[in-house]
């Protein structure tokens, strides 16, 4: 009996190989140089880079990314989540973090990485529609989390990736039903507990997805945290608990980062200069904004934006760093 499981357990293994094997197959057959490749699927991302990326402080949105070659590693405020050649990443709401990929010396073969970015109201459709009942495990789970792929999320990749060679509307009707099943394979997977409980527990049950919305809105202008508890009908003391516990940052940090990650994406547009960034995103003393952006970013503001562009033009940078998008 302990062999026959053994080499069960060996096949599939030996399958989930195969398929990650197959569907980078697929991608290198479209994507041979380094880049962020928006397919004709709207939804689907393939990003691919054959050097070490520098870290990039970058706001997520809720998507799902799965490795295929390479790894990839993640700061969001005290955690780093890191997903090596099979795993996924997920987000599931607007989370200021740093990525990078290739961050392992050790990899030699390019990052290939497929991204599917998702609503949280998309996640609510298919829990209704297919009226699935998930108990949380974890109460306060954060936004963010690696996962390992199965076989049966490897296969709706690949026929997803096969798509790619369908007429377009074969192309676009199918992949909006294989979004739906991938969906519906994560709610009732593994980790069916953290997808699941986010919907509800970030717009429901909590306030926490009320409060995130609330500081994106009022981003550029100062608040207690009284003031947001009483927008949201929390207590103080529970709102930072939970907020900290949902995104790894306390809601005046998470403020913080979206200021500055805003400031920046202006001055990379070359909308604004430096001054009128930050008094755009809210800071009445541009020292200390000089001081905070140079303490996330690494560099004052106009070093990092030469050195940013620098980093696009060579095809480094995976994620754009607008904060909306």
């Amino acid at each position: 009996m302990v062999t026959f499981l053994a080499l069960e357990e060996s096949g599939q293994q030996d399958r989930r190989q195969y398929l990650l094997e197959q569907a980078k197959a697929m991608v290198e057959s479209r994507v041979s140089a380094d880049s962020r490749y928006q397919t004709r699927i709207p939804y689907l991302t393939i990003n691919r880079y054959s050097r070490r990326m520098p870290p990039i402080p970058v706001v997520l949105s809720p998507s799902f990314c799965l490795v295929l070659q390479g790894s990839k590693k993640v700061h969001s405020g005290e955690h780093i989540l890191y997903a090596r050649e099979g795993d996924f990443l997920t987000s599931l709401i607007a989370l200021p973090t740093t990525a990078q990929v290739n961050a392992d010396t050790l990899d030699t073969q390019p990052y290939i990485g497929l991204r599917v970015d998702f609503t949280i109201q998309e996640i609510a459709s298919v829990i209704t529609e297919s009226q699935l009942k998930v108990s949380p495990r974890d109460k306060h789970s954060t936004a963010a989390f690696i996962g390992r792929a199965d076989e049966e999320l490897l296969v709706l990749f690949v026929r997803l990736l096969s798509l790619l060679n369908k007429p377009e509307e074969e192309t676009l009707f199918l992949s909006g039903l294989i979004k739906q099943e991938l969906i519906f394979k994560l709610l009732s997977g593994e980790y069916s507990h953290l997808f699941f409980q986010q919907v509800f527990f970030d717009q429901q049950a909590e306030g926490i997805g009320k409060a995130i919305a609330w500081i994106k809105d009022h981003y550029a202008r100062s608040f207690t945290m009284k003031e947001l508890a009483n927008a949201t009908n929390m207590s103080v003391s529970g709102l930072h608990h939970k907020f900290k516990a949902i995104t790894s940052m306390g809601p005046l940090q998470y403020q913080k980062q979206l200021r500055l990650q805003e400031a920046r994406r202006l001055l990379i547009s070359g909308q604004m200069d430096v001054t009128n960034a930050s008094l755009e995103v809210g800071y009445s003393s541009p020292s200390q904004f000089n001081r905070e952006y140079r303490r996330l970013f690494g560099l004052p503001p106009l070093q990092d934006v030469k050195a940013l562009k620098r980093h696009a033009s060579a095809g480094l940078i995976e994620d754009n760093p607008a904060l909306f998008r």
